[in-house]
């Protein structure tokens, strides 16, 4: 005789769902994407359905009228000078740029109920022009409209145009969380125009080189060697070497996505993120005064330490990395890096737990074996996290 749960077993019939989806999406590096002559931008929008006229919104940055003819005024030209291609549903809408319209949800509100209102369907396009924190809103909502409509992005910031802007990821904060709300989903197409780069106050040129020097010390070695050789020009902001320094972490950061074995980061890894749990945590407690590049390029310097003293990286390289850093013109040390969080310990010490929470699992950080290896870790020794950072106070004479 069967038994209930023999019954039950034989009862149960699992089928296995498996399907796989390719990804692709062009990453046109190009000068004057918004010069009528220019088909760029044309192209991509065309890509799919070269016949049709596709219907986009535009949403752009505020802070690029500064010193530049207004963007708006372009972007129509340029519509009106393809028009056999492109219908501007409305007028170009102006965001407000940085963790501003990161940190404040009623941003999102207003772009998803213009979408609504303009009826816009998964064959209309959202252009979204400025740096990572426009093109993380804007593409969080296209995402999640109509479960996704194309969206294009035009990075304008270093950082954007090397790093964010070429990834799948879109998100905001919330309560204070960097990135809480968010989706994995590509662009349909990445638009790199140097000329925005160019044009950047020259904090904002400085900030996105961390990103550069992350990944070359995590994964390519020549291309460390290459920006020392060109840290002259690269803090001159030489043209053709910022063009070579854009273009080289560009491709890293690609192959890393698309040929890592996990661009949705399901697992407990984040292999891109070398220097990242504190500098997410520092950005947060200076109110995000201090730039994500330039948190980045201190939580680097940190743990490049913590790698020398876990006897992970040969000792005289953490110096190597931090004056390459200073010569960028970065600097490694910030005075909340000292306040005091629960119970009297360092509140930047609070990250480990954040970087953890966010993608769940064992914690993960990636530190450095060499130049330009990263290694995964699952433990930090607190104590000696704490020795590297008096390391770092000591070495900033604070």
């Amino acid at each position: 005789m069967t038994t209930d749960a023999q019954g039950a077993q034989a009862r149960t019939d699992i089928h296995w769902q498996r399907f796989s989806v390719p990804y692709e999406f062009p990453v046109v590096f190009t000068e004057g994407v918004l010069d009528p002559e220019n088909p760029a931008l044309r192209d991509v929008l065309c890509r799919l359905e070269p016949g049709k006229r596709h219907r986009a919104v535009f949403f752009y940055d505020d802070g690029l009228n500064a010193g530049r003819a207004p963007l708006a005024e372009a972007i129509q030209n340029y519509a009106q000078r393809h028009a056999e291609a492109i219908e501007l549903a409305c007028a170009p809408i102006s965001l407000p740029g940085g963790e501003k319209i990161k940190s404040e949800l009623h941003f999102v509100e207003s772009i998803q109920q213009t979408l609504f209102d303009l009826h816009l369907d998964r064959h209309s396009y959202v252009v979204a022009i400025g740096g990572g924190a426009v093109l993380d809103a804007v593409g969080l909502v296209a995402a999640t409209t109509h479960r996704g409509v194309r969206h294009v992005r035009i990075p304008t910031t270093v950082l954007a145009q090397n790093d964010s802007g070429v990834g799948v990821k879109n998100g905001v904060n919330l309560q204070g969380v960097k990135n809480f709300v968010g989706t994995f989903a590509p662009p349909f197409a990445v638009l790199n125009d140097l000329a925005f780069v160019m044009s950047l106050p020259e904090r904002d040129k400085i900030a996105g080189m961390a990103e550069a020097v992350k990944v070359a010390l995590i994964r390519d070695a020549e291309f460390f060697g290459w920006l020392e050789r060109h840290m002259d020009d690269l803090a001159t902001f030489e043209r053709r070497a910022m063009a070579h320094m854009i273009r080289r972490c560009a491709e890293l950061h690609m192959r890393q996505i698309g040929q890592g074995g996990d661009p949705f980061e399901t697992g407990s890894a984040r292999p891109l993120d070398y220097g990242h749990w504190s500098a997410h945590k520092l950005e947060s407690l200076t109110r995000h005064h201090v730039r994500h590049g330039e948190a980045v390029a201190i939580g680097m310097a940190l743990d490049a330490r913590y790698s020398v003293l876990a006897g992970l990286l040969a000792a005289g390289q953490e110096e190597r990395i931090c004056a390459l850093l200073e010569y960028l013109g970065f600097t490694l040390w910030h005075p909340a890096l000292a306040k005091a969080g629960a119970g009297g310990e360092w509140a930047i010490l609070e990250g480990l737990k954040d970087f953890q929470e966010h993608l769940g699992g064992e914690l993960t950080v990636t530190l450095l074996g060499g130049i330009g290896t990263g290694v995964e870790v699952h433990e930090i020794d607190v104590a000696r996290m704490r020795e590297a950072m008096h390391w770092l106070k000591d070495r900033a004479g604070a």
